[in-house]
């Protein structure tokens, strides 16, 4: 039975201040669990053309909203572009946040049903984010477009470097996407269709969804994946791959032969919408199961993966001759280079190596050291230690004037702050916070800490002081009361959960009620095995071995403690986060 229901049409603001065009459907019945359904259109598309969709599902007692993405349809922006894939992701996220607050559902009675890029887009936001919805319906994931040039990417890349910014027309045409003549003939004939796409989202969709299909163990919501069995958009094997990586047991991998790539706009689309109900019924049949990540640190890829790396190369391989080559070039050459020397003397980890790569200002004993200096302040991993900083001082900045806002005193503690750069610099002009304490275990991380307070003229509202951010009952006994707390770039340097979980509890109890937590996480990261078998620690000199957490587990360990995330930030390249999360009454 068919449920026609004419959309509303509305807009929602992002934060960075963009109108987003949307539909609405209400439900037309009352349910005895409150749903919605959340459409993510393909790439190129609207949400216009998901009004059969909502129609077909034949679901009453379910709400519908879909967006036009930027640059697509009614929503603004040029066409077929965003700024990054990163930031659609982060539109993707308060979009949906946005509709649980608008039809006053919590985000675990949310189901994404999501095609082709907008696939893409949902996985990374299931990733990335690690929402608590109830489970998510992708339809023919755009994970590896079908580029029928030779060397495409390759070309491109080198294109938009010389070039920059460009734009690419699709060779999709609507008989290469369903068999359905209607489908087809709106299709070609619809003037919101975006036929254009940018070249930096198009190459920005290839890195993502490579990253996001080999690392999707960190994926954990229950998943249904539809497959085109003749799709000529986009190829099969990375589909195959991403299923066979998530961990939730709740999943399904259905093939559809003989379907092109606009699977849910099929002319045998009932088979396709057949599967999707029951998934979605199966998954209110039920209460929502939390994902259990409590021996996440033992049993997991993440930790596997950590003691392999802690292992290191099998003696005389390829791995070891690579990095036995590296290592030597280091010590070699880079001490020439400032921040090589600087990461040798103090730890590749250390407060120290971290405020120089804030600065950004290559130096070395010589021409060749400024150059070798300037290659490693530029590598993705501090690339993203500079943005997550940027995104601390943004999330810092928010807190303080939310606690305000709520009539609360507001009162700073940074417990493992490094030179405390990035604090000092995000508060020096909130003259309401009252006092500042900034806390480390490290001697010299606290008087260069004092110099930078000094230099910064806050002296009168800002202290330093050593102290050991693992010990539950020194931060528990914390004088005056802390109503924001701050932990960077801490957690992510040690592999068990035990003394996070220490140090989180602590937190939790030195904080007021209806304080706020800002933390920082790294759920993936390119450079894992260079770092590990090249680099040494703060940790007396030892091999710099990371255990990726996931932004699932990290966020679990934050809730366990009393703690509710309300919002996120995370840098382009997908490698570190930093959330806000505050502490539930007792």
């Amino acid at each position: 039975m068919i449920d026609i229901r004419d959309p509303e049409e509305r807009h929602f603001l992002t934060s960075d201040n963009i109108k987003l065009f949307y539909r609405y459907w209400p439900a037309t019945a009352k349910g005895a669990v409150p749903k919605v359904v959340i459409l993510l259109h393909r790439g190129h598309e609207h949400s216009g053309r998901l009004q059969h969709i909502v129609d077909e599902l034949a679901m009453p007692d379910t709400a519908f909203y879909a967006w036009d993405a930027r640059g697509h349809g009614n929503s603004p922006g040029q066409r077929g572009y965003s700024p990054s894939l990163a930031r659609s992701v982060q539109d993707l996220d308060e979009f949906i946040r946005f509709a649980a607050t608008d039809s006053q559902v919590s985000m675990n009675n949310i189901v994404v049903i999501a095609q082709s890029v907008g696939a893409v887009l949902a996985a990374t936001w299931a990733h990335d984010y690690a929402p608590k919805i109830r489970g998510l319906v992708l339809a023919s994931p755009a994970f590896k477009v079908k580029l029928y040039v030779p060397f495409a990417r390759f070309g491109l890349t080198l294109m938009q470097r010389l070039r920059g910014l460009f734009f690419i027309n699709s060779y999709v045409k609507g008989k290469y996407l369903t068999h359905d003549p209607e489908r087809i003939a709106s299709f070609n004939s619809d003037p919101l269709i975006t036929r254009s796409i940018s070249v930096n989202i198009l190459l920005d969709l290839y890195k993502t969804a490579n990253r996001v299909v080999n690392d999707a163990n960190a994926i954990t919501l229950p998943v249904q994946i539809l497959v085109s069995g003749s799709d000529f958009v986009v190829h099969r094997k990375p589909q195959i791959s991403f299923y066979h990586n998530l961990r939730n047991p709740l999943k399904e991998l259905h093939i559809l032969p003989g379907f092109y790539h606009d699977t849910l706009g099929e002319q045998q689309r009932s088979l396709a919408f057949e599967k999707i109900g029951n998934f979605i019924d199966t998954l209110y049949k039920s209460p929502p199961k939390a994902f259990d990540y409590s021996n996440e640190d033992r049993w997991s890829v993440s930790a596997d993966k950590w003691r392999l790396l802690n292992g290191g190369p099998e003696p005389y391989s390829r791995d070891d001759i690579t990095y036995r080559t590296l290592r030597y070039t280091m010590k070699l050459l880079g001490k020439q280079s400032t921040g090589i020397e600087l990461g040798f003397k103090t730890g590749f980890d250390s407060g120290s190596t971290l405020d120089y790569v804030y600065q950004n200002q290559p130096h070395g004993n010589n021409f060749l050291g400024r150059l070798i200096d300037q290659y490693y302040l530029n590598s993705a991993g501090w690339r993203g230690i500079r943005q997550r900083k940027i995104h601390l001082q943004m999330l810092i900045q928010q807190a303080v004037d939310k606690l305000i806002d709520q009539g609360m005193a507001v009162r700073v503690v940074d417990i493992a702050a490094g030179h405390g750069r990035y604090v000092l610099d995000a508060l020096k002009n909130k003259l309401a916070v009252e006092e500042i304490l900034l806390r480390d275990y490290s001697e010299l991380n606290v008087a260069k800490g004092l110099e930078m307070i000094k230099a910064h003229n806050m002296a009168d509202r800002a202290r330093f002081e050593i102290g050991d951010a693992f010990n539950r009952q020194e931060l528990a006994s914390l004088k005056p009361r802390p109503t924001l707390a701050i932990v960077s770039g801490l957690y992510e340097l040690f592999p068990e959960n035990e003394q996070i979980k220490n140090s989180l509890a602590g937190l939790a109890e030195a904080i007021e009620p209806s304080g706020i937590l800002i933390y920082t996480g790294q759920p993936w990261h390119p450079q894992l095995k260079t770092i590990a078998w090249s680099l040494t620690s703060h940790k007396d000199g030892k091999p710099w071995v990371m255990r990726i957490r996931s932004q699932g587990e990290i966020d679990a360990l934050v809730a366990e403690a009393g703690f509710d995330k309300c919002t996120q930030l995370i840098d382009e390249w997908g490698i570190f986060t930093v959330s806000m999360a505050v502490l539930r009454a007792s």
